[in-house]
């Protein structure tokens, strides 16, 4: 699992089949000072409906995407699991 922050919302006309009805978010891990990035950014399922600034955690188990989605097939790796208070 890796802090991360919500930097945009991804929209595509077209995607994997597993992918449709799930909001997709663009987020920049962060390291534990919350001021330097932790590597590029990423793709996020967003299940909770965290908004654009905000600091989501999110993690990498594909085998929890798969089960999230509901689909062994999937190109889906992250996905969002928390929303930090503030």
């Amino acid at each position: 699992m890796q802090r991360a922050l919500v930097i945009g919302r991804a929209i595509a006309t077209i995607k994997h089949e597993s992918l449709r009805g799930f909001r997709l978010l663009l987020v920049q891990p962060q390291l534990a000072d919350r001021r330097r990035p932790d590597g590029p950014p990423l793709l996020v399922i967003d299940t909770l409906g965290a908004g654009i600034g905000q600091t989501v955690v999110v993690t990498n188990d594909n085998l929890g995407a798969r089960e999230l989605i509901g689909s062994i097939q999937t190109p889906a790796c992250w996905t969002t699991v928390g929303i930090e208070d503030e």
